[in-house]
């Protein structure tokens, strides 16, 4: 048998919903999961009309409670309702949290062998349609047996130990952390950073009609640390995890858009940028061979502040490295559970766009049941005019389209931890 050479892939491009508050007062309360989706994959198709629909191989997206209007093979129902030809199939997948990561790695690899030449792949959250966890019902043999520590089925618990486990996370550091992510996105919106990457979905209500969600609609810009340092900890008393410090309640979908390079070039795509918490970056490091200095830009998913400190403590980075979500995390935004990878990636894009001096990214991220998610991203615009400097001014530059090789990925299973 001939030896197969492997493609390279390239993230074509992301786009985003706006993230709404989950329950019945969000933007979001009467809009359907499956056409949060069928705004993304539409809006794909409306920024690269060059790309036939009939050339795109599979669309996978991912949800972490796959019922209701997240249930029924997503992928396969929101390809239809977008109006896809009947001949694109899709898949629905779950890895919790990082289900979008997963469904855009899985399909990458199968562009990598040559199966897909272009897919989709995305994720989708309603939280206020499908609170997590919803319908679940754990084998009591997961406990008994302990197969997982209790907390893994429960974030915030989970958060609470990292705050037990290492005493330097004091609450006063996830308090400052999580102000300053509110900060951050608050900045990276007012210039320009945020919105190109939205797309406007029509919103329905019962008490006030019709409307136009644009903007996402959880951010609390005038967060301080000593605004959020009294509030209540719900996941222990007297404890350090409060609504502050933590990702809010979400709704919302994302999507991209990858293919192998030859077919991105063959379409004519107008810029390519070639196509992964602790363990699962040690590892996809290793597997990259590289080191987190080489890393100039990380995204990672903020579920809770502490989570993040765990991980800046763990590789001697400052809490607030500049490195580390320039934009703003999902403190600020929000974490719609499976969708949130692509937000990530699509944050990453973007801010690749704006620095060729940087070579490589990470985006990284708790997952449920004690997992974690992380893949290494190389920015093909750069170039080489001076070290990867993670100082340098972020707010310049052109926000253009982007896309990206994945350098490697990992996903790991790591004692106790969750998200």
């Amino acid at each position: 048998m001939t030896a197969r050479t492997l493609k390279d892939v390239a993230f074509v491009e992301g786009v985003r919903t706006p993230f709404g508050k989950a329950g019945a007062k969000g933007q979001f309360a009467e809009t359907r999961a499956d056409d949060l989706v069928v705004k993304v994959i539409r809006e794909l198709l409306r920024r690269h009309p060059e790309l036939p629909p009939e050339r795109i191989d599979e669309v996978a997206v991912a949800a972490a409670t796959q019922t209701g209007d997240q249930g029924l093979t997503i992928g396969r129902t929101s390809a239809l309702l977008a109006g896809l030809p009947r001949s694109v199939p899709g898949f629905a997948i779950d890895r919790m949290c990082a289900g979008a990561m997963t469904a855009v790695t899985t399909v990458a690899s199968g562009i990598a062998v040559g199966a897909y030449d272009v897919a989709i792949a995305g994720g989708v959250e309603h939280m206020g349609h499908h609170p997590m966890g919803d319908g679940a019902d754990p084998n009591p043999r997961f406990v008994a047996d302990r197969l997982v520590d209790p907390s893994a089925l429960n974030m915030g618990a989970t958060a609470e130990n990292l705050h037990d486990r290492w005493p330097s996370l004091a609450k006063q550091r996830a308090d400052a952390f999580a102000a300053a992510s509110q900060h951050k996105y608050a900045a990276a919106l007012a210039a320009g950073k945020i919105t190109p990457d939205l797309v406007p979905v029509a919103t329905r209500s019962t008490e006030q009609g019709w409307g136009l969600a644009t903007t996402d609609e959880l951010p609390r810009p005038d967060t301080t640390a000593e605004g959020i340092a009294d509030l209540r900890t719900p996941f222990r008393p007297h404890g350090r995890v409060t609504a502050g410090n933590a990702s809010p309640l979400t709704d919302g979908a994302t999507g991209c858009l990858l293919a192998s390079v030859d077919t991105a070039a063959e379409l004519g795509h107008p810029e390519l940028m070639g196509t992964g918490p602790i363990p699962a970056t040690e590892k996809a490091l290793a597997r990259a061979g590289l080191g987190l200095d080489d890393i100039g830009l990380i995204e990672i998913n903020e579920a809770f502040a502490v989570q993040v400190l765990a991980f800046t403590d763990h590789f001697g980075l400052a809490d607030d490295d500049p490195r580390l979500n320039p934009y703003g995390g999902a403190i600020a935004v929000g974490h719609p559970l499976a969708s949130s990878g692509v937000r990530l990636m699509i944050q990453l894009a973007r801010e690749f766009a704006e620095r060729p001096d940087v070579r490589y990214g990470l985006t990284t991220m708790c997952v449920g049941l004690g997992m974690g998610g992380s893949v290494i991203w190389e920015n093909p615009q750069y170039t080489g005019a001076g070290a990867a400097d993670p100082a340098a001014d972020m707010t310049t530059g052109t926000a253009a389209d982007a896309t990206r090789h994945a350098a490697a990925s990992a996903t790991v299973t790591t004692e106790g931890e969750a998200a």
